[in-house]
């Protein structure tokens, strides 16, 4: 084995000692992570014993050393393994390659003692003597210790120097909630990893005292997981805080995870099986449970700012359609809908077939919702759907799918949008001929162009008329031009007829709004004619005309 593989391995040793100085003291020993981490450190042990007899480290204020070479390096205050062995003394490490499990794990639990802040009588060199391991030897300065006796409390205090009192970082996160304005002026404090394990234990069994320095663990735990238990158990503490933070209507704490979790997905050195972990936590920010809680909190009159959601909304995922559209038929108030809606526009895209089953929803102002979403989506996927609901019995959603279907086009919309123009309600045919002057093609200017010639035309009510002439004024082209014109001068196609004469002075008023001056001569010649209608569209027809407007 070559020197290279010797220090790697020994490397290997003191990793996992200083993962195991942190799990030992969050988890309890039934916990399964505390027991693969036992296993692991010791795994490391076996590797080197498969090739050296000892493993011999020398202890130094920062650093470790094994055969001359650095094998760990601190030079920090905080969470340094070497000056937390080194200040009590401690001069030496020796494991030997009878070491068991049961004194690794004693060693091990002695190097999680926090000795600043548990009340302690003996110090690391006390305690390993008592020990008395048989595979486990030290070497202590005693000399260093009997010549300077404040030694240890010139080290400790050196420490404390960039620490808090324990009191303090409790004190600070029970009172986090009850005095948030007083945050501004206190100092942010690192917590010990006694003060981890406290923080993990709530986690699980008090749901009611969860906080930002929670989530913020959560992460840090992240990065020290690495079996899918660990990854298991992360992902259901993320998602008992999502829960928590909406059941505590903090929707910028949800939306704080979901945004630090989407940037663990977005991280290319990141495994995809990890991210699979992750995505279950994104996918249950969009849940039925957690969506239902959204919409109690919009419900409830609480006055928030349109971004608030609207920053919650980027991140959710498409399994939040349905969850969305359910709260959308209980929604009360008229803001909270509204936010549902834009929220469902945004989404919506994600997955439209989900979002089309609204559709069939018994309640018609769900129908109207989902086929104004819809609408504003504008994908076109989404006619087949609209198609099926034009013969829906609410003249209201009838309305609105003819408006979708007008501003999507696509096909089969010309046959529907031509049927509704028969359609026994004046505002479905409104709407119908309003749908095909927003589709602007020539296929639709000729449905229009048809039912104005058609015999039938004549008896309907002269303000339908008007409206068949404002649409076919959406096309200012000469066609329609020469349209208008003929009608205008038909005097004697049904000379006498009162009806004839409103077909006229629609025409009229057509052309005035085309826009095209070359109409003026036109219109003047009909400024004397007979029919008072007549006269007063042509007139107000050139006035439009001369003024532009």
């Amino acid at each position: 084995m070559e020197m290279n593989e010797d220090l790697k391995a020994a490397k290997d040793v003191i990793q996992a000692l200083l993962k195991s100085k942190k799990m030992i003291r969050m988890y309890p020993s039934n916990n399964p992570i505390y027991v693969k981490t036992l296993e692991d450190t010791y795994g490391r042990f076996r590797d080197y014993f498969d090739y050296r007899d000892d493993l011999l480290l020398k202890i130094r204020q920062n650093d470790i050393m094994w055969e001359n070479e650095q094998v760990y390096y601190n030079p920090d205050k905080e969470d340094n393994l070497a000056l937390f062995l080194f200040k009590d003394g401690l001069r030496e490490l020796i494991f030997k390659k009878g070491l068991t499990t049961e004194e690794m794990e004693e060693f091990l639990k002695i190097t999680a003692m926090d000795f600043d802040r548990e009340v302690l009588d003996d110090d690391i060199v006390t305690l390993l003597w008592e020990k008395d391991f048989q595979n486990i030897q030290h070497t202590a300065d005693d000399v260093i210790l009997a010549d300077d006796e404040n030694y240890e409390v010139d080290a400790v205090g050196h420490i404390e120097e960039v620490t808090n009192d324990p009191d303090n970082i409790l004190k600070a996160y029970q009172d986090a909630v009850k005095e948030d304005e007083a945050l501004h002026d206190m100092t942010i404090v690192p917590l010990s990893d006694k003060d981890l394990q406290q923080l993990m234990q709530e986690l699980e069994t008090d749901k009611h005292d969860k906080s930002k320095k929670l989530v913020d663990i959560l992460f840090e735990l992240m990065y020290l997981a690495e079996s899918r238990n660990d990854f298991d158990d992360l992902s259901v503490y993320f998602m008992n805080a999502v829960e928590f933070s909406m059941t505590q209507g903090d929707i910028p704490m949800v939306t704080s995870i979901l945004s630090r979790l989407q940037n663990v997905l977005n991280d290319a050195n990141v495994d995809e099986e990890i991210k699979k972990y992750f995505r279950k936590i994104t996918s249950f920010a969009g849940s039925d449970s957690i969506i239902k809680l959204l919409g109690e909190i919009l419900d409830a009159g609480q006055e928030l700012e349109d971004k608030i959601i609207e920053d919650l909304v980027l991140h959710l995922d498409k399994n939040a359609v349905a969850p969305l559209m359910n709260i959308l038929g209980e929604l009360k108030s008229i803001h909270a809908r509204k936010v549902v809606i834009d929220a469902l526009i945004y989404i919506g895209p994600k997955d439209i077939m989900t979002l089309s089953k609204g559709l069939s929803d018994s309640r018609w102002y769900v129908v109207r919702n989902i086929i104004y979403i819809l609408r504003k989506i504008s994908d076109k996927r989404a006619v087949e759907f609209l198609l099926k609901t034009v013969r829906h019995s609410d003249i209201r959603v009838r309305k609105e799918v003819i408006r979708a279907l007008g501003e999507l086009g696509g096909g089969g919309v010309f046959q529907t949008l031509r049927e509704c123009l028969d359609d026994p309600e004046i505002q479905v045919r409104s709407a119908a001929l309003r749908a095909l002057g927003t589709v602007a093609s020539e296929a639709a200017k000729r449905i229009i162009m048809d039912r104005i010639n058609d015999k039938t035309f004549r008896d309907k009510d002269f303000e339908e008329k008007k409206e068949y002439f404002e649409v076919i004024s959406h096309w200012r082209d000469k066609e329609v031009f020469a349209f208008l014109s003929d009608i205008l001068k038909k005097k004697s196609f049904f000379f006498g007829s009162a009806k004839n004469d409103e077909a006229r002075a629609c025409a009229a008023y057509g052309l005035g709004l085309l826009g095209n001056t070359d109409a003026i001569s036109l219109l003047q010649k009909f400024k004397g004619e007979n029919s008072k209608l007549i006269r007063e569209f042509s007139y107000t027809a050139i006035k439009r005309l001369e003024h532009g407007q």
